[in-house]
């Protein structure tokens, strides 16, 4: 005799929900954001009149560095004695003072972060005079909260071996402002809306500290790198398939946030997880909706 049963799912709309989150690299708990054009534009910065001051001052250092990339890519007169390395450390002093003085305001921290990845590259946090590994997946000009600029993304301008001293101490920089900005604009709870600017800075924030990641992460698979990073830093000891999985995280949440660069990288550096996202997902779609049968003689 034969005889067909549908087995029902255990699974509820919440433990699907679970469980894509897991499958999906894209996913990440700061989704679904709450966004409200009516909150000051950055939490840190309530007073309208203060929050003017300081993004002038930030505007007109940035409109720098435009101008310096648009020298460097020849589509602005430069004069004879143009050094864009010079034209940057200038600007990185600028943003130091700005940070100085507002050090709870996290778009001239990713900013800065930002004009010192352009200046020493995304292997600042490794080690090793041989890296031959491709430059990481870097954030657009135009993705950057007021456009800092990114061309001839992953070279760096300064050229010459950097001291170990010096290399620690702009690695620990780098990091410090993009994990301090994270959790400046970071909500506290999942109900908590962000304003616009709040979840844009947010979003490059961890799509420049993902490409960071990214980079590491090759320059850690080349024979004899080894981790430049402070000792007691959230990265000290990670390996290359640790900075590949927070690269990752890092990604996602960005596209959570709005970055289309960061939702697409967030595929790249993991598209056999994606792949495997999917299917696992689909197979649980059907368990849930009583697709499945089993076919048994007796």
């Amino acid at each position: 005799m034969s005889t067909t049963s549908t087995t029902p799912s255990q699974l509820t709309p919440h433990d699907l929900s679970i469980l894509s989150k897991i499958a999906d690299p894209e996913a990440s708990p700061l989704a679904p954001l709450l966004i409200s054009s009516t909150l000051p534009p950055d939490p840190n910065v309530p007073s309208p009149s203060l929050y003017a001051t300081i993004t002038a001052r930030e505007r007109a250092i940035i409109a720098s560095i435009q101008t310096t990339e648009l020298q460097l890519a020849n589509l602005h007169p430069a004069p004879a004695d143009f050094d864009p390395l010079e034209q940057y450390l200038a600007r990185v002093a600028q943003l130091n003072e700005l940070v100085d003085a507002y050090p709870n305001y996290a778009s001239a921290r990713n900013n800065r972060a930002q004009a010192l990845r352009r200046i020493y590259g995304d292997g600042i946090l490794v080690a090793n005079p041989s890296l031959s590994s491709p430059p990481a997946p870097a954030t657009p000009a135009s993705q950057q909260q007021h456009g800092a600029g990114q061309a001839h993304a992953g070279q760096a301008l300064a050229r010459a071996p950097l001291p170990a001293a010096v290399a620690l101490s702009i690695s620990a920089k780098i990091l410090a402002d993009l994990t301090t900005a994270i959790a400046l604009l970071t909500p506290a709870a999942p109900d908590q809306p962000l304003s616009p600017q709040a979840a844009k800075t947010l979003a490059q924030a961890h799509t420049q500290r993902g490409a960071l990641y990214h980079r590491t992460a090759q320059a850690l698979a080349v024979a004899g790198a080894e981790l430049r990073v402070a000792e007691g830093a959230r990265e000290s000891g990670w390996n290359a398939l640790r900075f590949g999985e927070e690269a990752s995280r890092d990604f996602a949440a960005g596209g959570r946030l709005g970055s289309e660069v960061a939702r697409g990288l967030a595929v790249g550096v993991n598209p056999t997880a994606k792949l495997c996202g999917e299917m696992v997902r689909e197979a649980m779609k059907r368990e849930y909706l009583g697709a499945g049968t089993g076919t048994g003689t007796g």
